[in-house]
């Protein structure tokens, strides 16, 4: 018996909406990578990308749990000779909000090409208001 592998022309995507509002940011973001690989449906298959659309509203009111807000610290390289910059991610909640959710949601997909086309479908918002409202996004309660 042969395996069943879907067409990448009838692979069906719905668009979620996911309300970010007091939940905690390590348990959203891996239900949010787990609807953007598609494990969720029967036709998954790892190296194709059958995932959902999601947006994510009000990703300012993120929560973390204990003294992460102060003791968790994002770093990257500018290149340059002593180029390390930190943020601690109370800075990065209020400076670009929509980056702490994007990060943990992008550590938690695959790190090639078709992690980074399914982070690609991911769209985050610091706010209620999105411009997705022609998608007919469904409502989903992670």
């Amino acid at each position: 018996m042969k395996t069943y592998l879907t067409p990448v022309k009838d692979i069906e995507r719905k668009w979620l909406i996911v309300d970010a509002q007091d939940k905690v940011l390590g348990r959203l973001a891996s239900e949010i990578a787990t609807r953007l690989r598609g494990k969720h449906k029967a036709n998954y298959c790892t190296f194709l990308d059958v995932g959902d659309f999601v947006v994510v509203v009000n990703a300012d009111k993120v929560r973390l749990t204990g003294k992460k807000w102060d003791d968790k610290v994002y770093r990257h390289h500018t290149g340059f000779m002593g180029g390390l910059k930190e943020k601690t991610a109370k800075v990065l909640l209020a400076q670009k909000p929509e980056d702490l959710l994007r990060k943990a949601v992008r550590g938690m997909l695959p790190k090639n090409t078709l992690g980074r086309n399914q982070l690609k479908k991911l769209k985050v918002y610091a706010g209620a208001d999105h411009p997705h409202a022609a998608q007919q996004p469904e409502s989903v309660e992670l």
